[in-house]
């Protein structure tokens, strides 16, 4: 697990949400919450709570939302098969951050806020070191700092299971070791064929893989 840095969520993105919540519920027992839309996105979700104030996302192309065509965040629109496709970190130094995701790559460091309902009506609203729409898997983690008036989306989620660990790989791990000292982060990225998130869950049908 990681030292230093605070998982916030991790992004499973998947072709259809709907069979992807039953399929979830149907390998760990643990039905996800339908979270609600990001319109200015093109997306949709579903959240699990993992503990420790952290959440999995379940997230997919929200195919009424005509306004917004692509590329989307997260990868949803270069995925095959569910994958976990990003992950974030919690942060309140967004700036600095920003500055080290730049450093790593031009394209990074955006900061945006952001809002949504949840299906209850309570507000959730954020500020974003956004993630990208490419690669479809990305090792680098995007950053997330919830507004104070905002609840967290797992506020009002029973925890019934918990991630157990993080594991990363990739072709080429020695292209982190900057971004990665720089964010704090101490979790190892091991060298592998693709780039690749892992996670481990403990839930009420034992250990399971994503």
């Amino acid at each position: 697990m990681l030292e230093n840095r605070i998982i916030d969520h991790i992004v499973y993105a998947v072709p259809d949400l709907e069979q992807a919540m039953q399929d979830f519920e149907n390998k760990t027992g643990v039905a996800p919450a339908f979270g609600g839309y990001h319109s200015h996105q093109g997306t949709k979700n579903a959240i699990v709570n993992i503990g420790q104030d952290a959440y999995l996302e379940i997230i997919t192309v929200d195919l009424a939302n005509e306004a917004i065509t692509g590329p989307r965040w997260m990868g949803v629109d270069l995925i095959q098969e569910p994958k976990v496709t990003r992950w974030s970190l919690k942060s309140d130094q967004l700036s600095s951050d920003s500055a080290i995701l730049q450093a790593y790559d031009a394209q990074m460091g955006e900061v945006k806020g952001g809002q949504r309902n949840t299906s209850s009506g309570a507000l959730l609203s954020w500020m974003m070191i956004m993630p990208l729409p490419h690669p479809e898997v990305e090792i680098v983690p995007f950053i997330t700092s919830w507004g104070a008036d905002s609840i967290h989306p797992t506020s009002n989620l029973q925890e019934d299971c918990s991630l157990l660990g993080i594991q990363f790989t990739h072709p080429q791990p020695e292209v982190f070791r900057e971004v990665w000292q720089g964010l704090g982060l101490e979790e190892p990225i091991g060298l592998g064929a693709a780039a690749q998130i892992k996670l481990v869950l403990d839930t009420p049908k034992g250990r399971v893989e994503l």
